[in-house]
């Protein structure tokens, strides 16, 4: 992997460092689990179009980036089945009386919303179809960026014996990077899937799939986590 998404936004100084510097990857385990986070309609709204079209009706619209990760998403996704390893789909704890974890301000109540921003809101965390969790696959919701804080998660990989944890979703900067560290914090191995992930904004993207591959996880190709999972899938056959 000669060229990085990140690359562009080194400066000589951190490309010197770098170059001076010994990295070594974490390496895959012995028992992967596939963790895919907040791939729900907020983010993706009901169609693509440009950021800042999409963001009108979409708050939390990721453009078209969201869209171009879906068939990379996908095909991690059925490599995994495939693979018949343990699969964790994450989204928001919806209507709950659960306040999230943004402190930005309070939406607009719902009575103040058109019929249709209703309708959107009630939708917000719903997973998108193109990657439905298929029976047997664990759905957890969460209230805050971390798909470990609060919810079940370790207890359930702990059971299964899961020591890796390969993870795709939204966004990059946020929730995927929460979940990333805390991750790691639970001494889990944490692979991210570059063509996989993605966010609002080019540059936080780039910056936050560095800085995780730098210091809490290996981010890598898609192809080189699919080489994985059949290795896997082979030797377990």
């Amino acid at each position: 992997m000669s060229s990085r998404v990140w690359d562009p936004y080194l400066t000589e100084q951190d490309k010197a460092h770098l170059a001076m510097s010994e990295h070594r990857q974490i390496g895959f385990g012995e028992r992967p689990a596939l963790l895919l986070i907040d791939l729900y309609r907020w983010v993706f709204g009901d169609e693509p179009e440009p950021l800042l079209e999409g963001i009108k009706r979409w708050p939390g619209y990721c453009g078209p980036a969201a869209w171009d990760a879906i068939p990379p998403i996908q095909t991690l996704l059925k490599s995994a089945r495939d693979a018949r390893i343990p699969i964790v789909h994450l989204t928001g704890l919806d209507h709950s009386g659960v306040e999230g974890w943004s402190t930005r301000g309070e939406s607009p109540r719902p009575a103040e919303l058109s019929p249709e921003a209703r309708d959107r809101r009630e939708r917000r965390y719903h997973i998108i179809d193109e990657v439905a969790p298929a029976d047997g696959e664990a759905v957890l919701r969460k209230s805050s960026p971390s798909a470990f804080w609060g919810t079940p998660l370790v207890g359930h990989l702990n059971r299964l014996g899961v020591d890796t944890v390969i993870a795709c979703g939204e966004s990059t900067s946020g929730c995927v990077r929460a979940s990333v560290v805390d991750g790691c914090t639970n001494r889990y191995r944490m692979i991210v899937v570059e063509e996989c992930v993605f966010d609002r904004h080019q540059a936080t993207h780039a910056i936050n799939l560095f800085d995780m591959n730098q210091k809490y996880a290996d981010v890598l190709p898609l192809a080189e986590v699919l080489e994985y999972l059949a290795a896997w899938r082979a030797e377990q056959d």
